[in-house]
């Protein structure tokens, strides 16, 4: 049997960047609804787009609303894995500030998501 294709999708920007935030996400939903298995890993500012309420007030222009994605890609069964040490430096914590399906990490875990995905974006 085949081994299924998989990808991880770096996210390094926050909210205040709508179009960088919310590609990641139309990514995912476009790999996820063609059987690729993703995760996506949150880190610098990228943590913030992870906040709970956030995605609410992302709205890019040409794309749907950003909130409306990240339920798309929950549903489809996306991961998010977020960096330990970004939380940190922005004051956030885990589970109270994140979304619930979010995953804190260390850097090991995401080598190893990277090294095993048969492709990588970042945005």
């Amino acid at each position: 049997m085949a081994t299924p294709e998989s990808m991880v999708i770096v996210v390094t920007h926050g909210p205040e960047h709508e179009e960088m935030a919310t590609i990641p996400f139309v990514m995912a939903a476009a790999a996820l609804v063609s059987e690729v298995e993703v995760c996506m890993a949150f880190q610098g500012d990228g943590v913030n787009v992870i906040r709970k309420g956030a995605a609410e007030q992302v709205n890019a222009k040409g794309f749907p609303p950003l909130a409306e994605l990240m339920a798309t890609v929950v549903e489809l069964g996306c991961e998010f894995l977020i960096c330990a040490p970004c939380l940190e430096g922005r004051g956030l914590k885990a589970p109270d500030d994140l979304v619930p399906q979010s995953e804190v990490i260390g850097a090991a875990r995401l080598i190893a998501e990277v090294t095993s995905a048969t492709a990588t974006l970042t945005y």
